[in-house]
């Protein structure tokens, strides 16, 4: 027992100096290549077992042919052994270079090229991850390309929309100031008008950039969507009688919602006024809410005639009118390129504020074709029991 101990001590004394060497040659390379690093720890591995060997072989007094055949023994592992680290450092070498080469493609426009020699795991996970990374900038990057375009057009048709109100009321204020107005009030009137349109640009700008700047505060309660739909018809009807439209609330279920009753409300009316818009005279808007597993689906249906199929992803966006024209008329009331003028501005923000209060709801807004018509639904979750 007492040689063993004898031995194990000349053993740990040998390898321990050899631990120490390695210990800091480590530091040192620690900012070289991993391949070199690899092979000064296949290095320090049998230095160790080296040293440990030829302490206790001059502890137990071998003889020279004993000696010699344990020197020849470790001569051979020690070769082995650092020609296999030297081996595996270049392969690791070559994966992270490749791995390099392939990561300059990353957000590219043809997307991440994952390297063609195989990589170790940590590597595989590493190039997984890389392409994730590339997929999701390429959507961050259309998404921002897609917003720039609409910001482009919204401030285009803004332009557009307040040019013409405002020539108007230039030409009108010029024509009273001339005394030159064969009927004075019926100018104020429609100056009036004019400026209730332009305040109604600017209220649906705020509310917009409110809501992309994600400070649209909401104040969350629970309320019934046959109160939210009441309260929308009720705001709706008069335009509906005026444009001999007739609204019907179908099948509205009692579904308790936790949403911001005013912004709801303010969605359904967005709708409700676009679709009595759209709809023509003697029509038919109806208004509808049902369950669907966790989630509660208000829809509103008008009498439009459809939208074109290659235009229904685009409604919801900022500023789009379809290729119709971009001020209102009243001739234009039936037709469905005119379906994003919502919320009485005619500047193409109603839908998008719609979709917009819905998904700060965390829910969803979308559109689609009926018979006769366009059906615009908005999912929001339903209340916890």
């Amino acid at each position: 027992m007492k040689d063993l101990l004898l031995i194990a001590l000349f053993a740990a004394l040998g390898a321990g100096g050899a631990g120490l060497l390695g210990w800091a040659a480590v530091r040192l390379l620690r900012r070289r290549s991993l391949a070199l690093a690899l092979f000064c720890v296949a290095a320090v591995t049998v230095l160790a077992v080296t040293s440990g060997t030829f302490a206790v072989a001059q502890a137990m007094f071998l003889s020279r042919h004993d000696l010699g055949v344990v020197i020849t023994v470790l001569a051979m592992a020690s070769v082995v052994s650092l020609a296999t680290a030297a081996l595996l450092g270049r392969q690791v070498v070559a994966g992270g270079r490749a791995l390099t080469a392939a990561a300059r493609t990353v957000g590219s426009d043809t997307g991440f090229t994952a390297p063609e020699p195989p990589l170790g795991l940590e590597l595989a996970q590493l190039s997984e991850e890389l392409a994730a990374t590339s997929a999701r900038l390429a959507e961050a990057r259309a998404r921002a390309q897609a917003l720039d375009t609409s910001r482009r057009e919204l401030i285009a048709w803004i332009s557009h929309d307040l040019r013409t109100p405002l020539a108007g009321l230039r030409a009108m204020a010029e024509a009273l100031e001339d005394g030159v107005a064969e009927h004075p009030q019926r100018y104020l009137q429609r100056m009036r008008t004019e400026v209730e349109r332009l305040t109604g640009m600017v209220d649906d700008l705020f509310e917009l950039s409110r809501i992309q700047a994600g400070a649209l505060a909401l104040s969350l309660s629970r309320v019934s969507v046959y109160d939210l739909v009441d309260d929308a018809l009720a705001g709706a009807h008069p335009l509906a009688r005026k444009r001999g439209v007739r609204l019907e609330g179908r099948q509205v279920a009692a579904e308790p919602v936790e949403v911001d009753s005013g912004e709801i409300t303010r969605v359904l009316g967005n709708l409700l006024v676009n679709a009595i818009r759209s709809t023509p005279e003697d029509g038919v808007v109806a208004v509808s809410a049902r369950r669907e597993a966790d989630e509660v689906v208000l829809s509103v249906t008008d009498g439009c005639g459809g939208i074109p199929e290659q235009d229904l992803p685009r409604v919801f966006e900022t500023g789009w009118r379809g290729s119709a024209a971009r001020t209102p008329r009243p001739a234009d009331q039936g037709n469905p390129r005119q379906r994003s003028e919502g919320g009485g501005s005619g500047a193409g923000l109603g839908l998008a504020i719609v979709r917009g209060i819905v998904e700060a709801h965390a829910g969803r807004a979308r559109v689609r074709n009926v018979a006769g018509g366009c059906c615009f639904e908005i999912v929001l979750p339903a209340a916890r029991t």
